[in-house]
């Protein structure tokens, strides 16, 4: 069986050669940015699939344009660069976990995509189709039919379970992601009821206070209006008459009262 020419045993191996050369190439330069061992790609095994579909995707549509650099070069970065942007949403959209971002770059597209890093995948597509697939391609070429078989369908037994383990692993991670994110969202709701609660009591417990505050200060003016019109037109005998030291004494003991009641509410909160 072929597709356009190229026996799919044979796109398959290619596939998973260049997935592998793929995860090299970007676990050596996130461990030199980062200064540490990062492996990349998301299943388990040492490959990075994106890049095996991407090259088999310039092994199959762009090998016909190699007459014409210009539109190769065009081609190549349309083509790879939606490729790339249609992989990064799939995985956003099923594991609701993000593998790249390009935000911090500018002329990106949703971080899924960006200007240099499609230009690069322009000349990665020229090397690819001019330098390093035709002796890839040859060297295939010298592997006996049965062992291509053999090879092909063990490491496709690998892929699938790999895959599996994978998917399983994200399902659990999407499912862990999504309870987090409706744990938030229900937290949020409850915080906000809560402090809705809270408000509804500080306004009653307000409410309360200012309504005893007004009928206290409407009994003292009550208290007031009765005692001026009950001493006002009364003189002090000097024998009664209360001295500035008297005074200040009093306003002393009321104070220190009025600092007791005052303990005595905050104790009993």
């Amino acid at each position: 069986m072929t597709i356009l020419g190229y026996a799919v045993t044979d796109l398959f191996l290619y596939f998973i050669f260049y997935s592998f050369l793929g995860w090299v190439m970007e676990t050596c330069y996130c461990s030199i940015c980062e200064r540490r061992l990062v492996p990349r790609g998301f299943l388990y095994g040492p490959i990075c699939p994106i890049y095996g579909a991407g090259v088999l995707l310039m092994i199959l549509f762009f090998t016909p344009l190699k007459q014409n650099l210009l539109l190769f070069y065009v081609v190549a970065v349309v083509v790879m660069s939606s490729w790339e942007y249609f992989v990064a949403w799939l995985l956003e959209t099923t594991t609701h976990v993000k593998y790249w971002d390009y935000s911090h770059f500018r002329f990106n597209l949703k971080g899924r995509i960006c200007l240099w890093v499609a230009l690069v995948w322009g000349v990665l597509s020229y090397l690819v189709i001019f330098y390093i697939h035709p002796p890839v391609e040859e060297l295939f070429t010298r592997i006996p039919p049965v062992l291509k078989y053999a090879l092909g369908g063990s490491l496709l037994v690998v892929l699938i379970v790999d895959a599996v383990l994978t998917i399983r692993h994200l399902a659990l991670v999407s499912r862990l992601v999504v309870g987090v994110t409706t744990l938030g969202k229900e937290l949020q709701v409850q915080l906000s009821l809560g402090k809705a609660e809270l408000s509804d009591m500080l306004e009653d417990k307000s409410a309360a206070l200012r309504q005893r505050y007004s009928a206290e200060i409407a009994q003292l003016e009550r208290y007031s209006r009765r005692f001026r019109s009950r001493y006002s037109k009364l003189s002090v005998n000097r024998r009664y008459t209360v001295r500035h030291e008297d005074i200040l004494a009093a306003a002393q003991l009321a104070r220190e009262e009025l600092l007791r009641k005052k303990a005595q509410r905050k104790a009993s909160r």
